[in-house]
């Protein structure tokens, strides 16, 4: 249970909750509406947890592979302060914002990647079968006189990708592979992410992402009552970016220390002015969470307007350069054949 799936979940139980239903049977109509197997079984455990003497929480610690432990945390807080139907709600927004941020992102996406992709379908169809034909024409029809370079550029790529695909994807593949499994390691990952942080543009978005969830996952877990060291911990883990993640951690090190998190964040040289200003009104007005929610609802706002310039940018530039290269493509294969029109007539 993943994504849209846990929020309307989440929101179901928090709806019901409020409304007075007690929470095994609220567990109890969740698990009889369900259609889905998976997770009626999941919800039909959880009550029998419960019903045993078990808490919620404790159950879903239990299944780690579905529950974050953000989520876990926020609800052991819920039942401890007698506030459960109000951290579930809480719970529901911070999915439901998540799933939404991210399916903005997604769909502004979808062009320029369907165009990325019919692009090299065209490219690759071209290279494999259509420029070898033209190919064996000139060779006999031109009988060994030069080609224009654009020509031979073209005829040279598609000779290779003809007589050599299968090494150009049995190595490609592996080293790609490669590539993916090297960035999931620690030090693969953070290489990886440094690197994401400096790319023109897209590096400035990816920070602002990585702290607007350290800052909405902090916000959340303080509004419903966790510790902050426990609190910045979690948001630490789900910030998304290794620099930004070793910055909380050094920050949460200080903090322990006695020191303002404002400050130490400050000092760190990936953190901007506007969320640290944020941050230390929070503290001196003890409005600490809200204050980090809206350092996240700024910065997601930002990225999604962000990410809509880009696209609206990106979209022409891809039709522009796919023009240009099956445009040259084109170019290159005609330029012989207007040679050959010209010694025909000339005989």
């Amino acid at each position: 249970m993943r994504g849209q799936l846990l929020a309307v979940w989440t929101r179901q139980l928090a709806e019901m909750l409020h409304a007075g239903v007690p929470l095994v049977r609220a567990l109890d109509v969740l698990a009889r509406q369900e259609r889905r197997d998976a997770v009626r079984e999941l919800t039909e455990s959880l009550a029998l947890e419960i019903r045993a003497g078990g808490t919620l929480a404790e159950g879903l610690a239990r299944r780690a592979d579905v529950f974050s432990t953000l989520y876990v945390n926020m609800v052991r807080a819920g039942e401890a302060g007698g506030a459960l139907a109000a951290v579930l709600d809480r719970l529901a927004r911070f999915l439901e914002n998540g799933e939404r941020v991210r399916g903005k992102v997604k769909a502004a996406m979808v062009y320029p990647a369907t165009i990325v992709v019919v692009a090299g379908g065209i490219v690759a169809a071209l290279m494999v079968w259509v420029v070898p034909r033209f190919q064996a024409l000139f060779a006999e029809q031109l009988r060994g006189q030069s080609l224009p370079w654009l020509t031979q550029w073209v005829l040279g790529c598609a000779e290779i990708l003809g007589a050599h695909w299968t090494w150009v994807i049995g190595l490609g593949a592996p080293a790609v592979l490669g590539v993916w499994r090297w960035c999931r390691t620690p030090a693969g990952r953070a290489r990886y992410d440094a690197w994401l942080l400096r790319v023109p543009l897209l590096g400035e978005l990816w920070l602002k992402t990585s702290i607007a969830r350290f800052a909405r996952t902090a916000g959340t877990l303080l509004a419903s009552g966790v510790p902050i060291l426990q609190a910045l911990e979690i948001a630490r883990d789900t910030s998304g970016n290794a620099p930004v993640a070793d910055a909380i951690s050094q920050s949460v090190g200080r903090v322990r220390a006695g020191e303002s998190l404002s400050r130490t964040l400050g000092d760190s040289p990936l953190f901007p002015a506007m969320p640290v200003s944020l941050i230390a009104v929070g503290e001196e007005t003890g409005a600490m969470p809200a204050m980090l929610t809206r350092v996240a609802d700024i910065y997601d706002e930002e990225v999604e307007r962000a990410v809509v310039g880009l696209t609206a940018l990106i979209e022409p530039a891809m039709i522009v350069l796919m023009a240009v290269v099956v445009g040259g493509i084109v170019i290159a294969l005609f330029l012989p054949i207007v040679r050959i029109i010209q010694v025909m007539s000339g005989g």
